[in-house]
């Protein structure tokens, strides 16, 4: 059994512990397996382990390993974790399954105007800056309960979630926890939040899916 096979299994342990610790039910949070970077040689075990959701952060470099694997696999999900530019919306809808990082009425736009066009729909989440930082994706706290209602009323998309990436170097709890109060007040029942680092205390505060890369398969 391979490197990232074993900490794959390790993880999902970690994922139940960290449920049965905060009271949750057992088996209500989704890993995403962080497949960044690596090729479909790396995914390939961890796929055959078991796992059959996975996160990539561009479109471009999932449009040349997933295909094959999706066909192979057709019950993977493949979550786009990454910033997205609207000229990438088309190929986005035409791959993922899930987009997390709705974060401009730009975006929203060329979303609703592809899934319009491809009839596939894929699920939807709006990111939110927790940490209000300007070099990072995401829409401010402050505007997030009304881009939603937004993106519901005026795009006609149906948003589902929200997702964060805290700052580095700051304690992620608060960051969590506002997330969590912003989905309650936006009428959102996902949160996807918690990395390598950090996802148990996500999973404390309520998120339903939690990105997880270097602690299954290694640094890049």
């Amino acid at each position: 059994m391979g490197d990232a096979v074993q900490q794959f299994f390790a993880v999902k342990a970690n994922i139940a512990a960290a449920e049965r610790e905060a009271g949750r039910e057992a088996g209500v949070v989704t890993l995403v397996a962080v497949s960044k970077t690596f090729d479909a040689a790396d995914i390939g075990p961890v796929i055959e382990a078991g796992q059959r959701v996975f996160g990539e952060n561009r479109v471009q470099e999932a449009q040349g390993k997933w295909p094959d694997l999706k066909d192979a696999f057709p019950d993977i999900e493949l979550h786009l974790i990454g910033p997205l530019q609207s000229n990438k919306a088309k190929e986005a809808v035409a791959l993922f399954d899930v987009i997390e990082t709705i974060d401009r009425e730009k975006i929203a736009a060329e979303l609703a105007k592809e899934i319009a066009r491809q009839g596939r729909a894929p699920k939807l989440y709006v990111q939110v800056n927790t940490g209000s930082e300007p070099q990072k994706a995401g829409i401010e706290p402050r505007d997030a309960v009304a881009f939603v209602a937004r993106c519901r009323d005026v795009h006609g998309l149906a948003i589902e979630g929200l997702m964060c990436i805290p700052p580095a170097d700051e304690n992620p709890g608060p960051h969590f926890a506002l997330l969590e109060k912003l989905g309650k007040e936006a009428g959102v029942a996902k949160l996807s939040m918690g990395m390598s680092g950090d996802y148990e205390t996500a999973i404390a505060f309520g998120a339903t899916s939690v990105r997880v890369g270097s602690a299954i398969f290694g640094s890049r």
